[in-house]
């Protein structure tokens, strides 16, 4: 069967749209592709596997290298090879953001939120803006110089940061719940003013932008071809967590009626599923362990986005949420 010239168009076209840098990019391909099925490979592998992302040896290894540095991957030698796995700390990084980018629906909201105070005792500035950094990755807004918020902040990734960075002792956690005397508008205010949702909702409206086009052509085509699959997939996933993670997750009560977010998280889902089955047979016949083949993916793979086990777009339900998809 030809490749559909449109849908090969429609994937070229997506790197011109959208940063892909090397370091992130293989982020992107372990926490998607390659820890589902043990989270190690053959650096040269990898290198075959990503090259039709315009990612060249030099890259590729480049990159590796950083994220080993940095403690996200630890090599082990086998003769004239490389073999590169998820360290423990690589995995729990990857677990926490796998709980927000692969998420079936987000749950109620309790009217909680988890409070962070960093000034009841002093603190170094740098120890003050790692914890600031950390938890502005987790989705933490800034309401006051030294008070960090979130809505539906995980205590156990709380617990985690403060404990690495040896500040359990030097911050005081908190939940607090609205109260009926608070002004809708000034609820509304101190949202906008803890959380930069113009950005977000900016970054979202590209998203779509540049995955509806895929979905609608993949609903005339059929299901693509298994490069194919990989390419939209990774693409899909590297674009969408950029953003999904920087996202706080606000409940919907503090949210703008026209939040793009739910349409994104939608039009991800779907296009995830639709790409899935040929996505695993491009990586499951590219990528190689030290003991041969990829092993199958663990149960938990197949969960994603509440069970992602449809394998052409024709069985996949039209989300009514697209906005202007068929």
């Amino acid at each position: 069967m030809s490749r559909p010239r449109r849908l090969d168009d429609l994937i070229a076209a997506l790197p011109e749209t959208m940063p892909l840098r090397a370091k992130s990019v293989i982020v992107t391909i372990y926490g998607d592709s390659i820890l589902p099925h043990g989270g190690s490979t053959w650096l040269g592998s990898l290198i075959r596997l990503v090259a039709s992302l315009g990612l060249s040896e030099r890259m590729v290894r480049t990159a590796v290298f950083r994220l080993a540095r940095d403690g996200w991957l630890s090599a082990a030698p086998l003769g004239r090879r490389s073999y590169y796995s998820l360290t423990a700390e690589g995995r729990r990084r990857f677990d926490a953001a796998h709980r927000v980018i692969y998420a079936a629906d987000l749950p109620p909201w309790d009217g909680d939120w988890l409070l962070v105070l960093t000034g009841a005792l002093p603190l170094e500035p740098e120890a003050r803006e790692a914890l600031r950094r950390d938890l502005l990755w987790q989705g933490f807004g800034t309401l006051a110089p030294n008070l960090l918020a979130h809505p539906r902040g995980d205590e156990d990734s709380l617990r985690h940061v403060l404990d690495s960075l040896g500040l359990a002792d030097r911050v005081v956690v908190m939940r607090a719940r609205g109260h009926a005397l608070t002004d809708p508008a000034a609820g509304v205010a101190l949202v906008r003013g803890g959380w930069d949702l113009d950005t977000l909702a900016t970054d979202y409206q590209a998203f779509l932008g540049r995955f509806r086009p895929l979905w609608q052509t993949l609903r005339s085509t059929g299901a693509p071809e298994p490069e194919q699959g990989f390419l939209i997939r990774t693409l899909l996933i590297h674009d969408y967590r950029r953003v999904v993670l920087r996202d706080p997750l606000l409940p919907a009560e503090v949210l703008p009626d026209d939040w793009p977010g739910a349409a994104a998280r939608q039009l991800c889902r779907t296009l995830y599923r639709a790409t899935l089955a040929a996505a695993e047979g491009h990586i499951m016949a590219r990528l190689e362990t030290a003991d041969g083949p990829l092993p199958e993916a663990v149960p938990a793979f197949h969960a994603r986005f509440g069970g992602a086990a449809a394998s052409s777009p024709a069985a996949v339900p039209v989300p009514q949420t697209l906005g202007g998809v068929p």
